[in-house]
């Protein structure tokens, strides 16, 4: 396996154990103690991100549909639904690896459409529009 392919597998098992699994202590082997957080509506730190994690709602998911590796970034297309919100959240998460755990993430967010929403008729995330 190639460092790009185990650093997605990485992200990927990271986030399954945060987001999706709300296991905190297998998570922190996943992130850096100097985690460093680029997002707007997240805290500083590891414990700004498992903090808004606590506080979602128990319904919270990560679905990934896309995941790309370069050297030590990796960018994960996905879903984060049951977030609290009307209507879920599709993510660009780009993350900055170092020696095998995430160090750095930015992300750019955007509410999911609806087919009737849509200008170009075409879902946002897979194959199929939102229930």
């Amino acid at each position: 396996m190639t460092t790009s392919e185990q650093n997605k597998a990485t992200v990927l098992a990271a986030f399954d154990a945060l987001f999706n699994k709300r296991d905190y202590e297998a998570a922190e082997k996943f992130w850096s103690p100097d985690y460093i957080q680029h997002s707007a509506h997240i805290a500083p730190g590891r414990s700004g991100l498992f903090d808004l994690v606590r506080s979602a709602p128990a319904q919270l998911r990560y679905e990934n549909h896309l995941i790309l590796a370069e050297g030590d970034y990796v960018i994960a297309h996905g879903r984060f639904a049951g977030n609290g919100r009307p209507v879920a959240w599709i993510a660009a998460d780009v993350v900055r690896m170092k020696d095998g755990i995430l160090v750095e993430h930015w992300d750019v967010l955007e509410d999911e459409a609806t087919l009737e929403e849509s200008q170009s008729k075409l879902p946002m995330f897979g194959d199929t529009f939102p229930a």
